[in-house]
């Protein structure tokens, strides 16, 4: 079924199944009032929210929720997207994991409290398929590294269902929509996504990692070449805000 259609489904059939869920009692019994006044209390504490779906055993609000009810929950936290204070302390943990990679990193390489000048930035360590590989991308790549592991730490912990660490973007031909893929020729592969629960072709926001190693490039990353083209290819790939660039020394960068 369509997303759109299964949303509005979902918000037309939701309280009617609550209601069925919540209202069903052992009137043909004879149920006590002051029982009766306690099930009300209940049942109108369903039908104000979808908490009592998701409850087991003998600590759900209401015992006998339907099995309808609960699929009605499952639906609606899959639906799920980030909120606004949300969004922004992932932003604040983005950029304390770039300014601990870079820190560390450096530290490691350099010694205590150096860091590498626009010289050795530029400084050829090998090569490559032919193609000289540079100081400042080795850096980049070891300090990805950590970047990536202190956000397994501090976000995906936090949010595990609403956040992708390098998820591959392939376009479409059939619907002209970017999905999931393992094919690497003209597909995105973004640093860290926000999306929405456990569907990371629903995008929220996209953010890259970068460490930019000159001094030039440190006052000024979205000068840096092929920054803005990267930028606006991942703005093809939708979202709630524009793509950005997280370093170490200016935090989140949007165009």
């Amino acid at each position: 079924m369509h997303l759109s259609r299964l949303s509005r489904w979902t918000f037309f059939l939701g309280p009617l199944l609550l209601q069925i869920a919540c209202a069903t009692t052992h009137a043909e019994r004879g149920t006590p009032g002051r029982y009766e006044q306690s099930l009300d209390s209940a049942t109108s504490g369903c039908l104000r929210s979808l908490a009592c779906a998701t409850q087991e055993g003998s600590d759900a609000v209401i015992p006998w929720l339907s099995s309808a009810a609960r699929a009605t929950g499952a639906v609606l936290t899959a639906l799920k997207t980030l909120e606004a204070a949300e969004v922004a302390r992932i932003e604040h943990l983005l950029v304390q994991c770039a300014r601990e990679a870079d820190f560390e990193v450096n530290e490691r390489e350099y010694g205590r409290g150096k860091r590498p000048d626009d010289a050795e930035c530029e400084r050829v360590v090998r090569y490559e398929n032919g193609k000289p590989v540079l100081r400042r991308m080795d850096l980049g790549t070891m300090k990805h590294d950590v970047a990536f592991a202190c956000v397994r730490r501090e976000i995906l912990k936090l949010f595990p269902d609403n956040v992708s660490i390098e998820p591959r973007y392939g376009l479409d031909s059939a619907t002209a929509r970017y999905v999931l893929t393992q094919q690497w020729r003209d597909s995105l592969k973004p640093d860290v996504v926000l999306h929405a629960a456990r569907d990371p072709t629903r995008i929220q926001c996209v953010y890259d990692f970068k460490f930019p190693c000159s001094a030039a490039n440190k006052s000024d990353p979205l000068g840096s070449s092929g920054v803005s083209a990267q930028l606006a290819k991942y703005q093809e790939l939708g979202g709630n805000c524009p793509p950005a660039i997280v370093t170490p020394q200016l935090g989140i960068n949007r165009e």
